[in-house]
This record gives structure tokens, C-alpha cells and sequence, in this order.
């Protein structure tokens, strides 16, 4: 298996990983307007036998006060339904996580599974006093302080891309 960045020609194999991820088609819709309405943007596939297996998304949010500092929100993830715990989802984290920290991200926040995501260092972001503007449960909102001391003394809100709201 090798992870890599996503190509123009796997638009429509990332759109088939999404739709059979989820059971909705609200995820492939949102990579497909982050793609072309965010940036800087991770989005990294994981490829196997020549078969896109995975995707991941990276795309930049805001720290409401702070826009000095760069940060990146994880969403979505996907792994084909056949090839999921086999490691390839990790894979894909943690390939993500080195992109982000590759472009100058101080953190990466998330919305995801309490139990999955503390794994790869992540843990509530009301930890450093940092909030979700969504709704969202404390332990399901994550933070990974990707570069040490980059948030030192910053709280707040983060903002996600217009293109959530959208999608």
C-alpha cells in the first residue's frame, strides 16, 4: 500500500471511497468544495494494487482572535467499508499529520470518534481552553498540537472553512 497526494484523476475513485464510506453522500460533497474552495489543503490517498482504497482530508480552519496561527482540521477520513481495520485509516493520519506540520500547522483539530483519534495524540481541545464553533460533545472535538508551544497562552473559537456549511 502506498500513501501519496491526491492526482486530478483520482476525483472520481476519492468520490467512490467517500459514497461508500458513509452513508451519505455529504462527505464527498464537502471534499469535493473544500478541493476547490480551501487552501492550503492535505489530501492524501492511500493507494493499493492501483486501487484507491483511502482518503484524507486536511483543510485550514481559523482560531477566532488568532490569525496569525495556522491550523488544520481533519475531515473526512474514508476507507473503503472491505478494507477498513487494516491499518490503512492510521496510515492516513499519520501521513496527514506530517503533511500538516510540513506546511507551518501549530495544530490539528477534529471532529471524530473519542476512542479512535486519541491514538494519534489527540485529546479534547477544551484542554487548551479551545472550542468548536459547532455544537459538538468535549471529548468528540480533539486537538493535536502538531508544533510545541505553537499555541502557548492562545484560547478560542475555531472557525471551520465556509465550505462546511455548505456541504
Amino acid at each position: 500500500m502506498n500513501i501519496r497526494p491526491e492526482r486530478e484523476a483520482d476525483t472520481p475513485a476519492i468520490r467512490r471511497v467517500n459514497l461508500a464510506a458513509f452513508e451519505t453522500s455529504k462527505e464527498a460533497e464537502l471534499v469535493d468544495a473544500l478541493r476547490e474552495q480551501a487552501a492550503p489543503l492535505v489530501s492524501l490517498v492511500a493507494e493499493d494494487a492501483g486501487a484507491i482504497v483511502g482518503h484524507i482530508l486536511f483543510s485550514p480552519v481559523t482560531l477566532i482572535g488568532h490569525p496569525e496561527i495556522t491550523m488544520m482540521g481533519l475531515a473526512p477520513m474514508a476507507v473503503m467499508p472491505a478494507r477498513q481495520r487494516q491499518g490503512i485509516g492510521s496510515a492516513l493520519v499519520r501521513d496527514g499529520l506530517d503533511a500538516c506540520k510540513r506546511l507551518g500547522a501549530s495544530a490539528v483539530v477534529v471532529v471524530g470518534h473519542a476512542a479512535y483519534y486519541p491514538r494519534f495524540g489527540f485529546t479534547p481541545a477544551s484542554r487548551f481552553g479551545i472550542r468548536c464553533e459547532y455544537d459538538v460533545p468535549d471529548d468528540v472535538f480533539m486537538m493535536l498540537e502538531i508544533s510545541a508551544g505553537g499555541l502557548q497562552g492562545k484560547s478560542g473559537i475555531v472557525r471551520y472553512h465556509s465550505a462546511l456549511a455548505s456541504a
